[in-house]
C-alpha cells in the first residue's frame, strides 16, 4: 500500500531549516512507530511530503492508517495509486482502475492538484478525464457542487497519484521537535487532556503522580498515562514518576487553618515538582487547571501558588470550559478512564479561600514540617512508562493459561481503539469485550458460576486486574496470554 502524508500548516510556514528539521523529526517518528508493525515498512520524506510504502495488506493497511491518524505533525494522510504520469487517456485508464466501481450510481466531481512543468492545465485534465469516467463508468452524473463522490487527482512532475481516501491528522507539531515537560497527572478529565495537549504540540510530556493515599488510585493513573503515551506519544520513551504524599497531606491537616489547606497542597507539590524537574533537566510543569472551575484556581490562588517555583508552569486548559474539556476526553478515548477513576482527596477543606494572600499562606507554612516534604521527593518511585506495570508486587495469585479452557469465557479488556484495529477471535471460546477501565465495576455482574479469563495483548494489564479481583474474593478468573 501507498500512502502521502501532508504536514501540519504550522510546520510549512516555518523557516527552511525549522521546517526541514521538523519534517525530518516526523519522518524519523514515523518510521519507528510503522516498523514496529512490519519491518518492510519504508518512510521517505521531501520538502512538500512524507511517502509511505508497505507490502499489500488488508489487515496492515488499516493499523498504519491508525498509527497515522494519531501521530502529532500530520494535517491529512491519503491512502493512494502511484503511476507513472502518460497521456489523458493513460490518466484516464488509471483513474478507472481505482474509482470505476465506486461511481456507479453516484454523482461526482474531479480534482486535480498539479506541480512542474506540462503543456496542459490543471483544468484541461478535470475537463478531458472527467469527461471520460462519465462515460466509461456507471456514474449517475458530474455535479460540481456537492457531489456524492470527489475523485481527487496529483500531478506532481513526471507521477500521477491517484488518491482513494484522504483522512484527517492530529495536527499539531512532531513529537520531540520541541522540549521536554512534566505533567502533573490524577487520571481525571483535566489533567489528561492537558497531557495529550502538551503531546499533541510536539512536547515530550513525562508523567508526575502525586500519591494522596489508594493503591487502586495509583494503578488507575498509571493505566491512563500509558494509554496516552502509547497512541499518542509511542515514538518517544518518557518517565512516570510517583511520589508518595500521604504524609505530606496528614501534615498539612495537622498544622495548616482549613481555609489554606488546598492552596499550601497545591504549593508542596509544585515544590516537589520544581526539583524533580530540575534532576531530569526539564524546562517545564503542565497542570491541568482552569480559572475558576474550583476556589483554589481562582487568579489570586494561581499567582500564590506559581511563586513557590521559578519553574515555567503551563496551563493549557487556563480558559477552557469543563464541557470542553469533556468533549476532548470523549474525542481522544479518556473519557471512561476518568469517569471510573478510583479518586481519592485527603484535603477538602469546609470553606477555602478563593483569595489567597502570600503573608498568610507563608505563615500557615511556617509551622509545617519540610522534612516531611523531603522524605517524600526522597521516596518517590521512577520508571520507563512501557515498564510501569510490570514493576509491581503482586496483589494476588492467579492463574494464567496459554490456551482458553473449556467452557471459560475470554474477556478482552483492552481499549475499544486496539479491539477495533485488532480484533480478538477465537474459534472455541465466547469472547467478551469489557474495556479495562470499567472491568473493576462490571465483573460484579457476571454469572458467578462461569469462568472468565482476562486477555490483553501483553498479558501485563489483564494478570493486574485479575489480581485486584482475585483480593476482592472472586475466585472465577484467571488470565489468558497465547
Amino acid at each position: 500500500m501507498h500512502f502521502v502524508v501532508k504536514l501540519f500548516p504550522e510546520i510549512t510556514i516555518k523557516s527552511a531549516p525549522v521546517r526541514k528539521r521538523m519534517t525530518k523529526q516526523l519522518r524519523n517518528n514515523l518510521r519507528k512507530l510503522l516498523q514496529s508493525l512490519d519491518s518492510r515498512i519504508r518512510v521517505e520524506m521531501d520538502w512538500e511530503k512524507i511517502e509511505i510504502t508497505g507490502p499489500e495488506d488488508n489487515e496492515l493497511t488499516v493499523q498504519m492508517a491508525d498509527v497515522l491518524a494519531r501521530t502529532p505533525g500530520i494535517a491529512n494522510f491519503s491512502r493512494v495509486q502511484h503511476f507513472a504520469l502518460g497521456d489523458f487517456d493513460d490518466i484516464l485508464d488509471k483513474t478507472l482502475s481505482v474509482w470505476a466501481d465506486k461511481l456507479a450510481g453516484k454523482t461526482f466531481v474531479l480534482r486535480v492538484k498539479r506541480s512542474g512543468k506540462h503543456e496542459y492545465t490543471s483544468h484541461d485534465v478535470e475537463r478531458q478525464v472527467g469527461g471520460g469516467l462519465l462515460h466509461q463508468s456507471e456514474a449517475a452524473g458530474v455535479k460540481l457542487k456537492n457531489p456524492d463522490i470527489t475523485v481527487k487527482l496529483e500531478i506532481r512532475h513526471d507521477q500521477l497519484y491517484v488518491i482513494e481516501e484522504t483522512t484527517p491528522g492530529l495536527g499539531g507539531f512532531p513529537l520531540g521537535s520541541q522540549d521536554s515537560v512534566i505533567s502533573l497527572i490524577s487520571g481525571g478529565f483535566d489533567s489528561t487532556v492537558s497531557s495529550y495537549l502538551t503531546i499533541k504540540r510536539g512536547l515530550r510530556t513525562h508523567f508526575l503522580f502525586f500519591n494522596l493515599g489508594g493503591r487502586a488510585h495509583e494503578v488507575g493513573v498509571k493505566e491512563v498515562a500509558f494509554y496516552l503515551w502509547n497512541k499518542f506519544g509511542g515514538s518517544h520513551r518518557v518517565r512516570f514518576i510517583s511520589v508518595p504524599f500521604e504524609e505530606v497531606v496528614s501534615e498539612i491537616l495537622c498544622n495548616v487553618h482549613n481555609s489554606q489547606m488546598g492552596v499550601v497542597l497545591k504549593r508542596m507539590m509544585l515544590r516537589a515538582s520544581e526539583r524533580i524537574a530540575e534532576e531530569m533537566s526539564v524546562q517545564g510543569l503542565v497542570t491541568g487547571e482552569s480559572v475558576a472551575q474550583v476556589s483554589s484556581q481562582t487568579l489570586a490562588n494561581l499567582s500564590v501558588i506559581d511563586s513557590v517555583t521559578n519553574t515555567l508552569v503551563l496551563r493549557p486548559l487556563v480558559t477552557f470550559d469543563k464541557n470542553d474539556i469533556i468533549d476532548i476526553a470523549r474525542k481522544i478515548g479518556t473519557e471512561e478512564f476518568a469517569a471510573n477513576m478510583p479518586e481519592y482527596c485527603g484535603v477538602i477543606s469546609v470553606k477555602p479561600t478563593t483569595r489567597a494572600k502570600e503573608e498568610r499562606v507563608v505563615r500557615e507554612e511556617s509551622a509545617f514540617d519540610f522534612e516531611v516534604l523531603e522524605r517524600a521527593i526522597a521516596n518517590k518511585w521512577v520508571q520507563n512508562i512501557d515498564e510501569v506495570m510490570d514493576d509491581r508486587v503482586p496483589l494476588a495469585q492467579v492463574e494464567v493459561f496459554s490456551v482458553p479452557q473449556s467452557g471459560a469465557v475470554v474477556v478482552d479488556i483492552r481499549h475499544p481503539d486496539e479491539v477495533d484495529v485488532r480484533p480478538l477471535k477465537l474459534e472455541v471460546s465466547e469472547v467478551q469485550e469489557i474495556p479495562f477501565f470499567t472491568l473493576q465495576n462490571k465483573f460484579k455482574e457476571l454469572d458467578e458460576g462461569t469462568s472468565y479469563l482476562l486477555y490483553c495483548d501483553k498479558g501485563v494489564m489483564s494478570r493486574l486486574h485479575a489480581e485486584l479481583l482475585v483480593e476482592q474474593g472472586f475466585a472465577n478468573v484467571a488470565v489468558y496470554r497465547p
